[in-house]
C-alpha cells in the first residue's frame, strides 16, 4: 500500500521502526559487518579490537546510535586518522558527509563522478561490502525481539500498526513477513517511503489526533522524528529489549488508547531512554 492511499481504521495509531527495536539486527549487522569492513578496507588490523569497540560504541550505545552509515565512518575515521594512522584524502569525505544532502552509495557514487577522491572510492567500496556481508548473515541470526510479535498483536486490537523505518524496504517486508509479523501491520513504511518525520507526518493526514499516535523506536532519530510531528515517543532500550517490549505490551498501549500517556508517563519514558545511552 502507497502512502498515498492509506487510511485510517482505528482512532489511535502505533509508529514500529524495525532494525534494533522490533527486529534483533542492528547489533549483528554491525558487530559482524560494518566495523569488520571498514578494518579490512583501510587495512586497521593492528588496531582492530580497539578501533571495533569504538565503532560500536558510535553506532549502538551513545546517542549516536542509529546514525547515517557515512556519518558514521566520517566519526570513526577522523577519530583513527588523529589516534592510530593516517587516512589519506580523509578531508574529501569530511567534507561531503557535511555537505550532502543525500548520504547513500548513489549520491557518493555521483561525488566520484565529478571529484574523484581516494577516500570517497574507498568509502563506497566499504559500503558495498558491508551489504554484501548483510546479505551473508544466515537467516537464524536475523530474528525479532522476545516479546514483539505478542506486542504488536496487543497494540492492534485497538491501534492501527505502521512500520515506520528507513530500512532497505525488501529486507523489512522479508524479515517480518518470515516471522509472521507483518499481519499484525496495516502499512509497511521503509527507506524508499521517506524519512521518518516525513512518514508520521503524512500518517497523520490520515486523520489521528496527534495525542492518539505514538512513534516506538531504539534511535535518538525516532525520538527527534516523534518530536517533530508533537506525537508520543516509546523506547525501545538497548541491552533492555525484552524487558521494553513487555512493558510496551502491559502498560504503555493502554496508556495511550486511555489517554494518560502523555506528561509524567511520557517524560519518564525520554529519561530512561537518554539514560540508557549516555
Amino acid at each position: 500500500m502507497k502512502l498515498s492511499e492509506y487510511k485510517k481504521k482505528k482512532d489511535f495509531l502505533v509508529c514500529v521502526d524495525s532494525d534494533g527495536c522490533a527486529m534483533d539486527t542492528m547489533d549483528i549487522k554491525h558487530i559482524r559487518c560494518f566495523g569488520p569492513c571498514m578494518v579490512k578496507e583501510w587495512g586497521l588490523e593492528q588496531w582492530q579490537d580497539e578501533i571495533l569497540k569504538r565503532w560500536n560504541e558510535i553506532n549502538l550505545y551513545t546517542m549516536t546510535r542509529g546514525i547515517n552509515r557515512f556519518k558514521g565512518l566520517s566519526i570513526a575515521l577522523q577519530e583513527i586518522h588523529t589516534k592510530y594512522t593516517e587516512i589519506e584524502d580523509l578531508d574529501s569525505l569530511v567534507q561531503w558527509v557535511d555537505n550532502s544532502a543525500e548520504l547513500s552509495n548513489d549520491a557518493i557514487q555521483r561525488e566520484i563522478e565529478v571529484r574523484d577522491s581516494q577516500c570517497l572510492r574507498k568509502a563506497l567500496s566499504w559500503s558495498k561490502a558491508v551489504n554484501a556481508s548483510i546479505n551473508q548473515l544466515p537467516d537464524e541470526v536475523k530474528l525479532p525481539f522476545e516479546g514483539v510479535k505478542e506486542a504488536l498483536a496487543y497494540a492492534q486490537e485497538s491501534a492501527d500498526v505502521a512500520i515506520v523505518s528507513s530500512a532497505n524496504p525488501d529486507a523489512v517486508l522479508e524479515e517480518w513477513e518470515r516471522y509472521g509479523l507483518l499481519e499484525h501491520t496495516d502499512i509497511v513504511l521503509a527507506q524508499d517511503a521517506g524519512s521518518k518525520a516525513f512518514c508520521i507526518g503524512e500518517l497523520l493526514k490520515a486523520g489521528y489526533s496527534r495525542e492518539h499516535v505514538l512513534m516506538c523506536g531504539d534511535a535518538p532519530g525516532d525520538l527527534d522524528a516523534a518530536r517533530k510531528n508533537g506525537v508520543f515517543y516509546y523506547p525501545i532500550l538497548v541491552r533492555r529489549e525484552k524487558e521494553s517490549w513487555k512493558e510496551f505490551r502491559e502498560e504503555a498501549v493502554s496508556r495511550l488508547t486511555g489517554e494518560s500517556y502523555g506528561g509524567e508517563y511520557q517524560q519518564k519514558k525520554i529519561d530512561e531512554f537518554l539514560e540508557n545511552l549516555k
